[in-house]
């Protein structure tokens, strides 16, 4: 298999004593010893999510969080408020027009960020709305929401306030209990730097309450049945969970704590603003405004006279770095540097290195060394 940097916004590189965690000896899932795992892990992972409350694992990607978040607190035709501004906020909507939801869309357009006023004008117009979704980090665009500001705003409403942070979660700052988050949802591989086939998910007592008055269609994520297994003793998952991802999961929290998340938010912001320094060194343009822009992964408009399969093809292919492209209308229009997990110099100055040979190889007219230069100096 070719020794492919991955630059992506997940899946991403993982460390050598996961992939070590990961190869244990399986145990029995019904048993004492994985009951002591599971709850190490559970209460990392709500520590990573800054909350008291109890975390819940569910074997599946990120998008099996979104169907539980959603799931669980929708009887049909209950109106729900989804916020859609790239790929991840149409799919929260997507899956809420799947539960019978009533669907009520805040359009954004891709590259912009929603703001605390938008959320509240609407809410302010129709109180009927039992639940707001928000995308923190579109990875579609790389653009980050504001979503503490408009935790302030979800104060004054009782719509429950729930966050997709799948791509931010060990990487941004997500303060669940400080933001008034309800619902909080994260998946294994993007900023937590386990492999993919993990979700978590925590939940607060006012979604609960919910929950409990809705007749949920869910059988594999009725969040009910997490709770009362995840209570029992030994704790344990209602159906047969991947063993050896959380202990994989495990251990890239035990890496995260020793890192310390403030350390490693401001690793991330670090290596994003230096993305965005060696871009516009080649006169690159980015696609969202730089202050709403992701510190997770940078979305960026490609080259004119470029083609996305010359591109990112050369640089994958002859330099073994891989970016990812656009999504639906953006696909063949922006590339995306993926600068989450355990992202450093070195993997940026490799980035870089094998980025200005493919521009100059395909004609462009760049400065050779401009763009490590901007790497270097964000890390003297």
């Amino acid at each position: 298999m070719d020794n492919i940097l991955l630059m992506l916004p997940g899946p991403t590189t993982v460390a050598p004593r996961v992939l070590k965690a990961i190869s244990d000896s399986i145990v029995n899932h019904r048993s004492a010893i994985f009951g002591e795992i599971f709850t190490e892990t559970t209460k990392l992972m709500s520590e990573v999510f800054q909350t008291k409350n109890q975390s819940y694992l569910l074997t599946g990607s990120g998008t099996a969080s979104m169907e539980a978040a959603i799931a669980n607190v929708l009887n049909p035709k209950d109106k729900i408020l989804n916020v859609v501004g790239g790929k991840f906020g149409q799919r929260f909507m997507q899956i809420a027009n799947a539960m019978g939801g009533n669907t009520q869309e805040l359009a954004i357009k891709w590259g912009d960020a929603v703001s605390p006023e938008q959320v509240k004008e609407v809410l302010d117009k129709d109180e009927d709305i039992k639940a707001i979704t928000v995308v923190h980090n579109e990875t579609s665009t790389g653009v980050t929401a504001p979503i503490e500001e408009i935790g302030k705003v979800m104060k004054n409403y009782d719509a429950l306030y729930i966050v997709d942070a799948i791509s931010s979660v060990g990487g941004d700052r997500v303060e669940v209990d400080k933001y008034g988050i309800d619902i909080c949802i994260t998946g294994s591989q993007k900023c937590l730097a386990a492999p993919p086939g993990m979700a978590a998910i925590t939940l607060t007592d006012d979604a609960w309450k919910v929950i409990d008055k809705v007749d949920s269609k869910a059988y594999y994520l009725d969040m009910k049945k997490y709770r009362k297994t995840g209570a029992g003793t030994p704790p344990e998952t209602p159906y047969t969970p991947s063993v050896s991802m959380i202990y994989g999961l495990a251990e890239a929290l035990k890496i995260i704590k020793e890192e310390g998340l403030e350390n490693r938010v401001i690793r991330h912001e670090k290596a994003a603003k230096t993305v965005k320094n060696a871009v516009k060194s080649l006169n690159l343009e980015l696609f969202p405004k730089e202050e709403i822009s992701s510190s997770t992964v940078t979305a960026v408009k490609m080259p004119e006279g470029v083609t996305d399969s010359d591109f990112r093809g050369t640089m994958r292919n002859k330099y073994k770095v891989e970016l990812a492209g656009g999504q639906d209308h953006l696909k063949g229009n922006i590339f995306r540097i993926g600068h989450m997990g355990n992202i450093s110099y070195k993997e940026l100055a490799i980035t870089f290195s094998a980025m200005e040979m493919t521009l100059k190889g395909l004609g462009l007219d760049i400065e050779m060394g401009a763009s490590l230069a901007a790497v270097n100096e964000s890390y003297l």
